[in-house]
């Protein structure tokens, strides 16, 4: 679909980027030519996801041990990657999300989903975009949201409130933005199996099995479908669009409202059963980065 070597000359940011869609996106636009950094909690995961990309496609990965939870932090590898070399693009990929009655929700809880989400994306957004206009430079943005944005969902809620703030930051700034050359569009995409949304947000499923059952069009997302999208809004096709929500799904949200509605036929059985699965899934990984 696209022209070899399309994004030459690019610098693009992928924050998340060490894993699930923030990975594949970054190889794509590897592949096509971009000098790509990535950006994770976890250095080690995105130092081997940097070399595997490396010696897969060639190219320039280069790896940021990052909270972007952490705004003086995230201003710092900012400032650093600027110094280098003027990031052309940036793909606002970390997330975090974990399914629960919003009854059971403890304040951490909520914080540990909204400061990821929404703050953090606007940290890294907000140190992107202002060395974007005191360097004169265009520059465009594209952050992974969700369907629910437009219509909620029940059981994943700070999710769905922090989502739909990047959804409006992305209307909100497309037009305070638009005179210096700075776009931002956002991906609704529905689901697209991978590890770490299998074992947090549908514990216990078949990957894609609600999915496919539901779905109009039968089954789940690509990886392949995400990255051709992402390239499509960074490639300079079509710069006229700007502060869209862009809904990659199959039409399910049309069709059932790509929320989390059906859960409510769980029991507390289902509810405690689900909460430890993602509990020994975090414990895991925090003992991975210890």
């Amino acid at each position: 679909m696209f022209t070899s070597r399309l994004l030459a000359g690019r610098n693009i940011l992928v924050t998340g980027g060490g894993t699930g869609l923030g990975k594949a996106m970054a190889r794509r636009f590897l592949e096509l030519g971009a000098d790509v950094h990535i950006c994770g909690r976890r250095k080690g995961v995105c130092d081997d996801t940097a070399a595997e990309l490396m010696q897969a496609h060639g190219g320039k990965v280069t790896s940021h041990g990052l909270d972007i939870r952490d705004s003086a932090a995230v201003d710092a590898m900012v400032e650093g990657i600027f110094a280098d070399k003027p990031l052309t693009d940036l793909i606002n990929n970390a997330a975090g999300n974990f399914i629960s009655r919003t009854q059971d929700l403890t304040p951490r809880g909520f914080d540990a989903v909204a400061n990821i989400v929404m703050h953090g994306t606007f940290y890294v957004t907000h140190a992107v975009g202002r060395r974007w206009i005191a360097g004169q430079h265009r520059g465009n943005v594209v952050s992974i949201v969700t369907t629910w944005v437009r219509n909620g969902s029940p059981y994943v809620v700070p999710s769905a409130m922090s989502k739909a703030a990047v959804h409006t930051m992305t209307m909100s700034l497309a037009s305070e933005w638009g005179r210096y050359g700075i776009r931002l569009n956002a991906i609704a995409p529905g689901e697209i199996p991978t590890e770490g949304m299998s074992k947090r947000i549908k514990p216990g499923d078949e990957a894609g099995a609600r999915t496919i059952a539901v779905n109009p069009m039968g089954r789940v997302g690509t990886m392949e479908e995400l990255q051709n999208l992402a390239v499509f809004l960074i490639s300079g096709g079509c710069d006229w669009i700007t502060g869209e929500t862009i809904a990659m799904d199959g039409a399910q949200a049309l069709a059932s409202g790509g929320s989390f509605y059906e859960l409510r036929n769980w029991s507390d059985a289902d509810w405690t059963a689900a909460r430890d699965s993602i509990k020994a899934q975090n414990d895991k990984d925090r003992a991975g980065r210890a």
